[in-house]
């Protein structure tokens, strides 16, 4: 992780007020096409888990959660051309934590944050089939935290 670039996005820390909680849902909306609230409440309120908003200048363009365990997800985003900028900031931020490692699960069609994993030296240790009802989720703007949570 050593040769990761600084952060393309700014990172600020979610809070758990209704502003927050509404634009989380507006990207989770594109992202995944569902509200996730309940989902964010408990991310909030788990010590071992911080949760960012990531921007781009002044507009929010998507969320991360990073454990205190190196494990990056959720993570989505508004638009599919921002994700990679957005795994770049967390795999930078979880980078930073000095976890003795760094994790994600990444799926297969989300070519952006797949390359950008494989490049910087991750590797695949646990393939998964990743199974959805057609219309949910656009799997090239989200990263699952794990697949039992969603």
């Amino acid at each position: 992780m050593a040769g990761l670039p600084e952060p393309p996005l700014r990172s600020t820390a979610i809070d758990d007020t209704a502003a927050h909680i509404k634009r989380l849902a507006e990207i989770d909306a594109c992202a995944v096409g569902v509200a996730r609230e309940k989902h964010h409440r408990y991310l909030l309120n788990d010590p071992g888990t911080t949760g960012v908003m990531l921007c781009a200048g002044s507009e929010c363009v998507g969320y991360t959660y990073i454990g205190s365990n190196g494990h990056i997800g959720p993570l989505a985003v508004v638009q599919v051309e921002v994700l990679g900028d957005a795994f770049t900031t967390a795999l930078k931020m979880a980078a930073d934590r000095s976890s003795e490692k760094i994790s994600a699960f990444v799926p297969g069609t989300c070519d952006g944050a797949l390359s950008l994993a494989v490049n910087h030296g991750m590797r695949i240790t646990f393939p998964m089939l990743l199974m959805a009802s057609p219309g949910y989720g656009a799997w090239t703007q989200y990263l699952p935290r794990n697949p039992g949570f969603m």
